[in-house]
C-alpha cells in the first residue's frame, strides 16, 4: 500500500490491486491546497465539515463512503463506527465516522475528526489495527497526549497524526492547531519522516512507532 498526505486529514491510499481511496478531501485550508481531478475508486468523508468533505476534488467513478455501516468495492472493505467530534456527544461539533479499510492483509484505521477516547465497545468494533491514522492538533479535536491514549487502546504498528499545526498553515495555524511535538512526546515511540508511505504487512516493523509526512 501506498500512502500519500495532503495535509490536514486528508489521504489518499493505494492498495496494492491499484484501489484509490481518498480520505477527507478539503478544497483550500489556510496555506494547504489540494489538488483537483485525483482519481478516485472509494472516497471517504468521515463528517460533513468543509476541511473534510469537499468531494468535487476526486475524479472518476467513485464510491461515497460516509456513512457508520459497511461497504465493498474491488479489493477494499470499509466499516465506519459513530463517534463524535467532542466530549459531549456531539453537542459541541456534531458526529465523526472512525473508518476501518482492509485491503488484502493490511488494516488501516482513519479517525476523521474524533474528540474523545474511545469507548470499550468501539475498540471492540474496531478491532485491530496494523496502521492507526489519528488527530493530534487539540482545540477542536483529541490534543497529543489524548492521541497517545488512543495510540494505547488501538495499539497499532505504525501510528499517523494527522489535523496538527505545519509551516504552511502560517500565523492563523498557531491559533487553531498545536504541533504535533506533544504528540510525539506522549507516545514515547520512535518517529520518522517521510514525503510518501509505502508498506506491506511483512515491512510494517520498518516503521514501526509513528510516522510523519512532509507538505509539499
Amino acid at each position: 500500500m501506498k500512502i500519500k498526505w495532503y495535509g490536514q486529514s486528508a489521504f489518499l491510499l493505494t492498495t496494492d490491486e491499484g484501489s484509490r481511496i481518498l480520505i477527507d478531501p478539503y478544497g483550500k485550508l489556510l496555506g494547504y491546497r489540494m489538488p483537483k481531478g485525483i482519481e478516485s475508486d472509494i472516497v471517504i468523508v468521515s463528517h460533513n465539515h468543509k476541511d473534510h468533505n469537499q468531494i468535487q476534488v476526486a475524479s472518476g467513478e467513485y464510491m461515497l463512503v460516509n456513512q457508520a455501516k459497511s461497504y465493498t468495492k474491488k479489493d477494499v472493505s470499509i466499516t465506519g463506527i459513530p463517534t463524535f467530534h467532542d466530549k459531549v456527544g456531539g453537542k459541541k461539533r456534531g458526529p465523526n465516522i472512525v473508518f476501518v479499510i482492509r485491503t488484502g492483509d493490511l488494516t488501516i484505521c482513519h479517525c476523521g475528526d474524533l474528540g474523545h477516547l474511545l469507548t470499550e465497545e468501539q475498540i471492540r468494533q474496531i478491532g485491530p489495527v496494523d496502521i492507526l491514522i489519528v488527530p493530534a492538533g487539540g482545540k477542536m479535536v483529541l490534543n497529543g497526549t489524548e492521541a497517545a491514549e488512543v495510540r494505547k487502546q488501538l495499539n497499532p504498528v505504525i501510528t499517523i497524526p494527522m489535523h496538527y499545526r505545519t509551516k504552511a498553515l502560517g500565523l492563523p495555524g498557531k491559533l487553531l492547531f498545536d504541533k504535533v511535538d506533544s504528540f510525539i512526546t506522549a507516545a514515547n515511540q520512535p518517529a520518522k519522516e517521510v514525503k510518501e508511505l509505502e508498506v506491506t504487512k511483512e515491512r510494517l516493523s520498518d516503521y514501526a512507532g509513528i510516522v510523519t509526512f512532509r507538505y509539499d
